[in-house]
C-alpha cells in the first residue's frame, strides 16, 4: 500500500519527518517496508507561472515564444512546443538550476536562436499523468510566483506499507491517518464520509435501477446510486497527482474518482455506464459452470459454479469483488452512471481470484474481509466527488440490499486482565484514550470498560485480549514494557522431544558423511508414474509451472533429481539425505502405504503431511564411516547399516521384511518397521527407474516415517544402566536354514526364545558353499546375555541356548557343527 505523504498529512499531520513516523508506525504494528519518492528530487525552483503573451517562434512552426510572469518582477522568456499553450493561462514552471524528475538539472537553452530561461511542464513531466502533448494548466485564481508545491505535490515521500491480513482498515489512507492519530496524538480531521451529498436529479433511484441478490451469504450488502448529466473528462491535477503517487494511472474523472475513493476509504467501488445496463437491472448470482465473460483487462474468462457474478439481463457484467466487465465500462460517451458499492465474502473472493489467476486492488481488500458498513461510507464520498468534479446530478435514494449479517459487537476490558497479560499497569483512563483514538466507542462500566468495536476492526478485534493488544501497542511496547529475566527454573525456549530426535538423526547422517539435500515440495505431475507410484497426488490450484503443479508423495524423486544434477557435473560418488515433509491427499492405506509409511499417532486429515527421512547412496563408497574397509561399490548392506545405526542411536529396534516394490530391484528390497509398525522401505533402485533419471550404477536408498521411528525411540533422555558390575556373556551361533528364510526371521526367532536375559542378537556373517546342502545358507549370530542384578551362571545360559535351538527347529533351522 503506497501512502503519499501530502495525502496522509492532509488528514493527520504528526509534525514528524517521514523517517521518524515510519519508525513509529513499524514499532506499533504497521510495518513501513520502505520510503519511496514521487516526483522531482526537490520542489525548489518549481513555481506557478502566468502566461502574459504567446507568439510564434520566428524559425520554428511548432514552437511558441512565451512571456511568463513567475513573480520576479521581470517576466521570463520560455520557449514551449505544446499546442494548447495560450495567453492568460496559469502554468507549472520549473526554473533553471532546479532538478527535474529523474535527477537532471535544468539549464538555460537556446532553441532555434531564442534563449529559453525555464520550462513549462506537461503532466507527464510532472509525473502526474500520461499527457505528453499539452502543458498542465492550473487554476486561474493563483498568483504568479506561488510555490508549485502549495498547489500540487511536486516532490514528496511515499510510505510503502506492508499490511498484515488482519488489518484491511490500513488499506485506506484515512485508516492509516487514524493510526497516526492514535500513536502520536496529532489531530485527526473529520471523516470524509461524515456528510453525504444532496440529491438534485429527477425522480427516484428505483425508477432507474433495481438489484436482486440471489446469494446473500456471498454478498452481505449491495448498494447502488444513480447519477445523471455526467460530464466525462480529465480529472483535476490534484486528483491525478494523488493517484499517481499511490501507484494508480489516471484515466478519466469517473474512473479516477472510484479509484480515489477506494484508496481513501479501503472500500472498492465500481461504476457502470447505466445506458449499457438493460433496464438498469443488476442480478448477483453464482455462475453456471463454464460461463464466460470478457473482463476489463480484455481477457475472456471462464467460471466455475462457485464464482459470484454481477449480471445484467444479458449475462455477466463483472466478477464480484475482483474486476468489472468490458461491455458496461464507463467511456467518453457515458452520461449516466450506476454506482455500485458492495460487500463480498472474503474467502470466496480469495478462492475465485486464485482459480482465475486474477488479482486486483479490489480483490486485495475484499479477500481480507471488510465490513458491510463501509459500503455506505464510500457511497457518500464518491457521491460528493462525482457532483463536484463531473457536474453530476444525484438521483434521490439509495438501493441498499443488506443481509445484516455482521452486527457490531461490544467487548469488555478489565484493568486486572490487562495487567496480568502485560505485566504493567495501564489505568482505565489512558486505555480509554488509546481506544478512542483508534475509533472504538468507550463507556465506563464501573469495574470494566465497555468497548464498542467499530466496523473497520470488526473481523480483527473479537476478544478482550485483542483490545489489550491495541492498548499495549499504542502505549508503546518498546518504551514501556519492562525487560525482565525469567525466574530461576522457568523453562525458556528449547526443543520439543520430537525436534531433538529429528536433529539427532539429521546430525548422525551428516556425521556419517552424507550431504543434506533440500528439494522442491512441488514436483512434475508425472513423477509418480516415473517411480511406479499410482497413488493420488495433491494438485496445486495456482502452480508456478506445469513442472511444479503437484505436491510430492515421496522424497525419493528429489534425491534422484539431485543425484542426476551432480553426476552430470562430474561427481562419481554420492551420499545424500533429505529430511522433509511429503503430502498425501488421504490417510495411508491399511497395508501401510509403502511410499509414505504409516503416520503413527496422527489423526486423519484431508491432506496429511508426514515428516520423512530419506537417503541415497551411489558409486564407490571409499571408506565410509559406517562400514570401514577397502574401496568398493556400495551395496544393500550399506543402506541397511545406515538404518540400523539410526535405530541404535535412538535405542529403537529396527525390523526388516522382504517386499516387492515397483521402483526397487526384485530380491533387493525390504520394508522397515519399528516396534512392529511399518515405517518405510529400503533397497536398490530398479535400473529402469534409474534410467528414467539418466543414472547408471548401483543406487541404494531408504525412506522412513519420522513419527513412527520416534514413537519407538526412547523418551528423549538417556537412562543409566550398570554394565560393568555384572558383565555380559557373549556367544556365537551358526544356524543353517533354507535360503528362502529371511535373516530377520531367524533373528526374531532367537530373540523371542532367549527371553529377558538375551539382550541382543546380531547377524554378522552369511555363508553359502559346498559344505551346505543346496538351497540353504548359514547365518552367524552374536548373542549377548546379561542380567542387571547378578552374574549369569553357565546353567542359565545353557537353558536359554536350548530354548533357542528348539525355536529354530520350528522354522527349519539347525545348528551348524
Amino acid at each position: 500500500m503506497k501512502i503519499p505523504w501530502s495525502w496522509l498529512t492532509s488528514y493527520c499531520d504528526p509534525a514528524l519527518d517521514p523517517v521518524e513516523l515510519a519508525e513509529r508506525l513499524s514499532m506499533t504494528g504497521t510495518e513501513v517496508e520502505r520510503i519511496g519518492h514521487s516526483g522531482a528530487p526537490s520542489a525548489d525552483g518549481y513555481v506557478v507561472g502566468s502566461l502574459l503573451a504567446v507568439e510564434s517562434h520566428p524559425d520554428a512552426d511548432r514552437l511558441r515564444v512565451c512571456t511568463v510572469d513567475v513573480g520576479e518582477g521581470e517576466p521570463r522568456t520560455i520557449v514551449c512546443g505544446a499546442p494548447n499553450v495560450a495567453a492568460g493561462q496559469n502554468v507549472a514552471v520549473v526554473l533553471p538550476g532546479a532538478l527535474l524528475p529523474g535527477g537532471t538539472k535544468l539549464g538555460k537553452a537556446k532553441l532555434r536562436g531564442v534563449e529559453s530561461s525555464g520550462m513549462i511542464l506537461s503532466e507527464s513531466e510532472l509525473e502526474i499523468g500520461d499527457g505528453h502533448d499539452g502543458i498542465a494548466v492550473l487554476a486561474g485564481d493563483l498568483e504568479a510566483g506561488t510555490a508549485l508545491a502549495d498547489v500540487i505535490p511536486v516532490s514528496e515521500p511515499v510510505l510503502e506499507l506492508e499490511i498484515t491480513p488482519n488489518r484491511p482498515d490500513c488499506l485506506g489512507v484515512y485508516g492509516v491517518a487514524r493510526e497516526v492519530h492514535a500513536i502520536t496524538g496529532a489531530e485527526l480531521k473529520a471523516e470524509p464520509w461524515a456528510q453525504d451529498a444532496a440529491a438534485t436529479g429527477e425522480g427516484d433511484v428505483n425508477d432507474y435501477a433495481s438489484v436482486t441478490v440471489e446469494v446473500p451469504d456471498l454478498c452481505p450488502r449491495f448498494s447502488a446510486r444513480v447519477f445523471t448529466d455526467i460530464e466525462i473528462g480529465p480529472s483535476p491535477l490534484w486528483l491525478k497527482a494523488r493517484l499517481s503517487a499511490a501507484g494508480q494511472r489516471p484515466i478519466n474523472n469517473v474512473v479516477d474518482i472510484s479509484n480515489y475513493v477506494m484508496l481513501l476509504t479501503g472500500q472498492p467501488v465500481h461504476a457502470f455506464d447505466l445506458d449499457r445496463v438493460p433496464g438498469g437491472e443488476l442480478i448477483v448470482r453464482t455462475a453456471s459452470a463454464g460461463e464466460k465473460m470478457t473482463t476489463l483487462d480484455d481477457v475472456e474468462r471462464s467460471f466455475d459454479a462457485e464464482t459470484v457474478l454481477v449480471c445484467d439481463r444479458n449475462g455477466p457484467s463483472g466478477v464480484a469483488g475482483i474486476m468489472g466487465g468490458r461491455f458496461s465500462e464507463v467511456s467518453e460517451q457515458t452520461t449516466r452512471v450506476l454506482l455500485e458499492v458492495a460487500n463480498w465474502h472474503g474467502p470466496n473472493v480469495l478462492s475465485t481470484s486464485a482459480k482465475l489467476g486474477l488479482r486486483s486492488e479490489a480483490s486485495t481488500r475484499f479477500e481480507k474481509q471488510i465490513h458491510p458498513a463501509l459500503t455506505i461510507r464510500a457511497q457518500a464520498v464518491c457521491s460528493q466527488l462525482l457532483i463536484e468534479l463531473c457536474a453530476a446530478r444525484m438521483v434521490a435514494g439509495t438501493i441498499d440490499v443488506d443481509a445484516d449479517s455482521h452486527p457490531l459487537r461490544t467487548l469488555r476490558l478489565r484493568a486486572a486482565r490487562t495487567r496480568a497479560l502485560l505485566g504493567i499497569e495501564i489505568a482505565d483512563e489512558p486505555a480509554a484514550e488509546y481506544l478512542s483514538r483508534l475509533g472504538f466507542g468507550v463507556e465506563d462500566g464501573g469495574e470494566e470498560l465497555r468497548i464498542a468495536v467499530p466496523a473497520d476492526r470488526h473481523f480483527d478485534v473479537t476478544r478482550e485480549v485483542d483490545l489489550i493488544e491495541e492498548v499495549a501497542r499504542v502505549h508503546g511496547l518498546d518504551e514501556h514494557l519492562p525487560a525482565t529475566l525469567p525466574e530461576r527454573g522457568e523453562a525458556v525456549g528449547g526443543l520439543a522431544p520430537y525436534q531433538r530426535l529429528l536433529r539427532r538423526v539429521e546430525d548422525q547422517l551428516r556425521d556419517l558423511g552424507l550431504d543434506e539435500v533440500i528439494a522442491w515440495s512441488f514436483v512434475p505431475p508425472d513423477q509418480g508414474e516415473r517411480l511406479g507410484d499410482t497413488g493420488n497426488a495433491v494438485r496445486i490450484h495456482n502452480p508456478l509451472s506445469e513442472e511444479q503443479s503437484v505436491m510430492r508423495r515421496t522424497l525419493l524423486g528429489g534425491l534422484l533429481d539431485a543425484a542426476h544434477h551432480n553426476l552430470s557435473r562430474g561427481a562419481d560418488r554420492l551420499a545424500l539425505f533429505e529430511s522433509g515433509r511429503v503430502y498425501l491427499p488421504e490417510p495411508p492405506p491399511a497395508d501401510g502405504g509403502v511410499l509414505a509409511g504409516r503416520f503413527s499417532g496422527d489423526r486423519a486429515a484431508p491432506v496429511l503431511e508426514p515428516q520423512m527421512i530419506a537417503a541415497l547412496l551411489l558409486g564407490s563408497a571409499g571408506v565410509p564411516s559406517w562400514r570401514p574397509g577397502a574401496a568398493r561399490q556400495v551395496d544393500f548392506f550399506d543402506i541397511k547399516g545406515l538404518i540400523e545405526l539410526i535405530a541404535a542411536a535412538l535405542r529403537a529396534e529396527a525390523g526388516f521384511e522382504p517386499v516387492a516394490l515397483p521402483f526397487l530391484s526384485p530380491g533387493r528390497a525390504a520394508t522397515v518397521s519399528f516396534a512392529g509398525i511399518e515405517a518405510g522401505w529400503l533397497g536398490a533402485i530398479h535400473p529402469a527407474v534409474a534410467k528414467r533419471w539418466g543414472i547408471e550404477g548401483n543406487l541404494l536408498a531408504f525412506e522412513l516415517n519420522a513419527a513412527t521411528l520416534f514413537a519407538a525411540a526412547s523418551e528423549g533422555h538417556e537412562v543409566f544402566e550398570d554394565v560393568t558390575t555384572f558383565p555380559a556373556v557373549h556367544e556365537d551361533l551358526a544356524v543353517v536354514v533354507s535360503s528362502e528364510v529371511p535373516a530377520e526371521t531367524v533373528r526374531r526367532t532367537v530373540l523371542g526364545a532367549g527371553g529377558e536375559l538375551l539382550r541382543s542378537a546380531r547377524v554378522f556373517d552369511v555363508y553359502t558353499g559346498e559344505q551346505l546342502e543346496p538351497g540353504t545358507h548359514s547365518l552367524a549370530l552374536r548373542l549377548e546375555y546379561r542380567a542387571s542384578d547378578r552374574t549369569l551362571t553357565d546353567a542359565e545360559v545353557v537353558e536359554r541356548r536350548e530354548a533357542i535351538v528348539a525355536a529354530l527347529e520350528q522354522i527349519g533351522g539347525v545348528l551348524r557343527g
